[in-house]
């Protein structure tokens, strides 16, 4: 009798994503995540159950990934503006691997929206640890006087982060980088003017 065939759960996990991610849900087949992941139909269904299951999996790996990076980028030391502007630029042009790929989450959203109860609760808990990082970096600049200080921080966090929904969407349709860029400097400008400290010749 031959022994079950091995493998790294953990790696057909992450391959699963990059499939995903590429295909979306409902385009992604069982035949095609076999032939990606070298697995048979009952060695799918045997580890992970179902393909939402696995589709469900993939999300939380992208989260501990992708999304991960992204909240680490924010947390960046730097001027305020420049940690803002530089994450939105890498959200655009990532890597030569994912380029046109947009983000997980965003694709997810834009096919699967508010029908799936399991999908909804991870991409919103995504979406909020975004919100949250993008706030900590806008609350920093205003206490160290690079924002203004009566700067309205809730509605700044969710300027920037409709920003990033519409540059991800923007991405994944091969928008012109250029034109990405200026939104960009306009999502930075709409924060308004660096505050004059007040200083005056010879303090």
């Amino acid at each position: 009798m031959p022994r079950p065939r091995e493998f790294d759960e953990q790696e057909v996990v992450a391959r699963a994503t990059a499939l995903f991610r590429r295909l979306g849900y409902h385009a992604t087949s069982v035949r095609d995540l076999g032939g990606a992941l070298q697995l048979t139909p009952s060695s799918l269904y045997r580890t992970f159950g179902d393909k939402h299951t696995l589709f469900l999996r993939a999300l939380d790996h992208y989260r501990a990934t992708d999304s991960a990076e992204a909240e680490a980028r924010l947390n960046d030391t730097g001027p305020c503006r420049d940690v803002l502007r530089a994450w939105l630029q890498w959200l655009v042009t990532g890597d030569d691997q994912h380029t046109g790929l947009g983000c997980f989450v965003v694709n997810t959203t834009t096919e699967l929206g508010t029908t799936d109860p399991e999908v909804r609760r991870r991409t919103e808990a995504a979406f909020d640890v975004t919100r949250q990082a993008i706030a900590a970096v806008l609350r920093r600049g205003c206490r160290d006087g690079e924002l203004a200080a009566d700067l309205d921080v809730d509605a700044a966090t969710e300027l920037l982060f409709t920003t990033v929904l519409g540059l991800r969407v923007r991405e994944r349709a091969g928008h012109d980088p250029a034109r990405l860029a200026g939104t960009i400097d306009a999502a930075i400008d709409a924060l308004g003017p660096i505050p004059d400290r007040g200083d005056s010749p010879g303090t």
